[in-house]
């Protein structure tokens, strides 16, 4: 596709420098920036919102109501850096959104002088947003599996189903860290601790990575300290708690997962956007950890310096503070990239060295793909052998939701099922009556995510199909318990207020299983997602009244949350047989909750975050210092109903046998503990190891405790196994008074746990020594081994 290169080329077999795969990246890249005229540079640093076209041909541009509309025409011939969401636009087959992309490559490619292919970039936050691809479990529910490599499996089946069909950078995973459970977006979070975000995050874009999609990091970095939990409202924290809680998780990233891109976040702080924040976005991602991707903007971000942050006077103003920051391209659309940074160039104001710098970047990143090869191929691999000149034959040839797809779904949905509470109801024994209740127990998209494709794209498109199964809780109820007579009675919707009163079957039924929680959407079309905040952790609409007046009945009342934040329960907590948690499961959610709640799955996920005891105690999480800890200084006591990394079992495990085998290290050291755990219950379970650190004296104010480690152990029915803790000093390093990380000598606790609240084995250890000041080099993980795995010749 490559066959027209520059002009002076054309007409002779040597192959250009850029096209040379025997030379190195920086020569290709440096060759071609010098050969490109100033408009050829900066349509390299924008892209275009398009729709893939259901009939295969070429994608149209989106209009967007942010947005003037976009000439692709016009802009073809200078060439484009990136094509915005060809599959999750609008509904359209996979094979045919395949051709429709890649005849546009086709034209680009062959429209600028040198060939260059545009690289097309997708949402895949809870699976690929694409319509009829597997919708799996949203982050929140990634955090609650306590399970890394699972979640890496995940993202590797995400992105070769992204990359089968053209595309090339995957934008997630979410990496903020929850600091207020009022924000609409803590379902695309995976939890309120940096630690667990950091990892499993980080097995996220492990796995993208495998399958040669570009993972991007978002949103870097501050967006979810917004103040009141308010979408895009300012952030309020001060720089230690950026540097300790908001930014390991996207340090962990970087350093181990491989990303390839960052998005910024739209907040300031302190008054300055992410999007002008050079200091964040060259000095401490490029400079301190050696960050060489590529830096995009948040969909209008740069736009927003002048519109929403008031920072730049105009279109000009607001490209060049965004440039210098580092921001090196403008999504979704071209806005203040194209026209005015070129004038601002010419005229002097920015200097063309900053588009260079750019240009270089995204060149980099596509050489790397192999989009400046001389053999590129804009057909994606799905339609490999395949007729593309009888468009309508491809139709279904494409299958992105697959049995490999939905079982690694379910298995996800599975373990991220959280057991809050239990008086013995559960599991479940051959009811004979079933009241099944709320507004949540019979609608099929109640499991999905505000960015599934569905609940994005497909509500726009009412008369077009899922495009995935989606039972209901109703109907996989009705095949958990075939024996049973379940009766039906929605109760309330998510958040009318209205309350329809309780029927006589609920009085008359052995259970009543109440299904509560969200209604997915964006900027005020849900209770959770973008824009869905919300002013207190009350269940939206008449859904407490619902409950408390079932509680008011004989009747044992299991509660099932399908939502995307934690909520404040009230008498269920106290009263209630049994509460089961679920964050927007996914598409095989359903069979997981009737499986917990029938007892073929023992659940065994854990609390990504606190469920609160009252709707009006935000901002708290586990994180906070003494002082945010009840005391007897305020009447408002934060203490959760549920911890962070609560969640019960059919079984029961004890915590025994603790060797301290190093308590004392120097600053530069590690500590090393082992530790038996067993189940003493009657069938097989997990139990999810949880290590903390507790520093009772440091130079400044620290968290009662952190999370510094976990690991899932899977034990039979009185099986044992020794575990093996190792614990690096650098874990309990923080910013010190002078701005520094330092690693302060003295006493530690280090709490082995089934739960923020539940510690089963303390360890009392010392660092010894000087204070030390570890940089970006610093180990960033514990390691919790079974003994048997401890690899050969290991202390």
């Amino acid at each position: 596709m490559n066959a027209n290169v520059a002009e002076e080329n054309e007409n002779t077999t040597t192959v250009p420098l850029w096209n040379d795969t025997t030379a190195s990246i920086t020569a290709r890249v440096d060759a071609l920036v010098a050969a490109m005229t100033l408009a050829e540079k900066t349509a390299q640093l924008y892209g275009v919102w398009v729709g893939a076209s259901d009939e295969g041909d070429e994608v149209a541009p989106h209009q967007h109501d942010m947005e003037e509309a976009v000439d692709l025409d016009a802009l073809v011939p200078t060439g484009l850096g990136q094509l915005t969401r060809p599959f999750g636009t609008v509904p359209v087959d996979p094979a045919l959104g395949a051709l429709s992309l890649a005849r546009t490559q086709t034209r680009i490619a062959s429209g600028n002088r040198f060939g260059i292919p545009a690289l097309a970039h997708d949402e895949c936050l809870a699976g690929f947003s694409a319509w009829g691809a597997t919708a799996y479990p949203v982050p929140l529910s990634w955090g609650a599996t306590f399970d890394p490599d699972l979640v890496e499996r995940m993202a590797a089946a995400i992105g070769r189903d992204m990359r089968a069909v053209g595309v090339h950078q995957g934008l997630a995973p979410v990496l903020d860290v929850v600091r207020d459970a009022r924000w609409g977006r803590v379902e695309e979070t995976i939890g309120e601790d940096p630690y667990l975000v950091g990892t499993v995050g980080t097995a996220y874009v492990r796995g993208l990575e495998s399958a040669g999609i570009v993972a991007t990091l978002k949103h870097f970095a501050g967006y979810s300290a917004s103040r009141a939990g308010r979408n895009l409202a300012p952030s309020s924290m001060g720089p230690r708690e950026r540097a300790d809680v908001l930014l390991p998780p996207f340090e962990m990233a970087i350093r181990e997962g491989g990303a390839r891109s960052v998005m910024n976040a739209y907040t300031d702080t302190d008054g300055v956007p992410s999007a002008a924040d050079e200091d964040l976005l060259t000095g401490l991602l490029r400079d301190t950890w050696g960050f060489d991707g590529t830096v995009v903007a948040d969909y209008f971000a740069i736009a927003f310096l002048k519109t929403l942050h008031g920072v730049a006077a105009d279109w000009a103003g607001a490209a060049g503070l965004a440039l210098e920051a580092g921001v090196d391209v403008e999504l979704p659309n071209v806005k203040t990239y194209g026209a005015p940074l070129a004038e601002a160039v010419a005229d002097g104001r920015v200097p063309e060295a900053l588009v260079d710098r750019a240009v270089r970047r995204t060149l980099t990143q596509k050489a790397r793909l192999g989009m400046l090869d001389p053999d590129w191929n804009p057909v994606p691999a799905a339609l490999e052998g395949a007729d593309l000149d009888r468009p309508e034959a491809l139709r279904g040839r494409i299958d992105l939701d697959g049995p490999q797809n939905r079982q690694l779904a379910r298995t996800i949905a599975q373990e991220a099922v959280v057991l809050l509470s239990n008086d013995g109801t559960l599991p479940l024994d051959r009811p004979r009556r079933i009241a099944l209740l709320g507004p949540n127990a019979d609608e099929p998209t109640a499991v999905l995510g505000c960015y599934s494709f569905p609940q994005h794209i497909g509500v726009r498109h009412p008369g077009t199909p899922h495009g995935i199964e989606l039972p209901t809780l109703r109907d996989t109820l009705a095949a958990e318990f075939p024996e049973a007579e379940i009766t039906f009675s929605r109760g309330t919707g998510i958040d009318d207020g209205a309350l329809t009163g309780i029927p006589e079957a609920a009085r008359e039924a052995d259970i009543a299983v109440v299904v509560l929680g969200d209604r997915a959407g964006l900027f005020g079309r849900g209770t959770s997602g973008e824009g869905c905040d919300a002013e207190t952790l009350a269940l939206p609409g008449a859904q407490q009244q619902l409950l408390d007046a079932l509680l008011d009945q004989e009747t044992p009342v299991v509660t099932v949350l399908l939502a995307g934040r934690p909520y404040a329960l009230g008498r269920a907590v106290g009263e209630g047989a049994a509460i089961v948690q679920s964050f927007f499961p996914g598409e095989e959610g359903t069979h997981a909750i009737a499986g917990v709640l029938s007892g073929r799955v023992n659940p065994s996920g854990r609390l990504p975050v606190s469920v609160p005891s009252g709707p009006g105690s935000q901002p708290a999480t586990y994180l906070g210092a003494r002082l945010a800890h009840a005391g007897a200084v305020s009447n408002v006591d934060p203490t959760p109903a549920f911890a962070f990394g609560h969640g019960l079992s059919y079984t029961r495990f004890d915590w025994t046998d603790l060797a301290v085998e190093v308590r004392e290290a120097p600053t530069d050291g590690e500590f090393r503990l082992a530790f038996t755990v067993r189940n003493t219950g009657e069938r097989s379970g997990t139990e999810v190891v949880q290590l903390y650190l507790h520093d009772p004296v440091a130079s400044v104010v620290q968290p009662v405790q952190r999370l510094v480690g976990h690991a899932r152990v899977d034990l039979e029915p009185g099986e044992a196994v020794r575990l093996r803790a190792t614990v690096p000093a650098d874990l309990a390093s923080f910013t010190g008074r002078d701005g520094r990380r330092v690693v302060e000598p003295g006493e530690l606790e280090l709490r082995l746990a089934a739960s923020s609240a539940d510690h089963r084995l303390v360890a009392g250890v010392t660092l010894t020594g000087t204070a030390r000041y570890p940089d970006h080099t610093r180990r960033l993980r514990s390691v919790i081994v079974r003994e048997r795995d401890r690899p050969p010749g290991a202390a």
